[in-house]
């Protein structure tokens, strides 16, 4: 009988040391991870900072602001920059145009402006303006140079950053890219991949005083 109820005391206070140890380390647990910092608490503010970044790019990027002139190069490309000669294309200095001017127009949404070298010639402090060319056919549209109006549909386009400071070009659902044979033109992507971004490179402030 003596050895029964030693062997149950023994099992109980066991079983109550067990249970104190639990609740212990229950208590311990929360202690420690409040005094963590947590990743839980980045990624809940990660999204409230995330959510409005394409539409503020023109406010944090300075090369989206239309304060600076910028030269444009196909990533995937030769390496020549863009040049608005009769079209937009990959330049090889035929006296086209190749200063840009991406300008905020709202909505994410340029008016890229387009201007000749600064070399105290007036013509060339005199933008033209990209345009879809509206006498292309469909599906391969091309873009030319026309007089500046950030009213006219055709004139605005979409300047998306792709990260690594590269951008994508677009208008409406179409997106400018390269196809061998045909150069750059504006295309639906359907279920292909992006293949073609751009490279912005500062060249000064946008301050031309244009012909009046």
């Amino acid at each position: 009988m003596f050895t029964m109820k030693w062997v149950t005391g023994v099992a109980m206070l066991a079983c109550a040391s067990a249970l104190v140890g639990c609740q212990g380390g229950a208590d311990k647990a929360p202690r420690t991870a409040a005094g963590t910092p947590t990743p839980s608490g980045a990624v809940t503010s990660t999204p409230t900072a995330a959510a409005p970044a394409t539409s503020s790019a023109a406010a944090t990027d300075p090369l989206l602001s239309g304060k600076r002139e910028v030269t444009i190069t196909r990533v995937q490309g030769s390496g020549k920059a863009l040049e608005l000669g009769g079209r937009i294309e990959e330049g090889d200095d035929t006296g086209g145009r190749f200063l840009f001017v991406p300008t905020p127009i709202g909505g994410d949404r340029y008016v890229i402006k387009a201007f000749g070298p600064k070399d105290d010639h007036p013509a060339n402090d005199d933008p033209s303006c990209w345009q879809v060319n509206g006498l292309d056919i469909e599906p391969e549209l091309t873009i030319g140079g026309v007089v500046c109006d950030p009213d006219d549909p055709i004139q605005r386009f979409t300047i998306i950053a792709k990260g690594n400071g590269t951008y994508a070009i677009g208008s409406e659902t179409r997106f400018l890219q390269h196809l061998p044979g045909n150069g750059l033109v504006l295309k639906e992507l359907g279920n292909s991949k992006l293949n073609t971004t751009f490279r912005f490179t500062d060249k000064g402030p946008a301050d031309r005083k244009p012909i009046n």
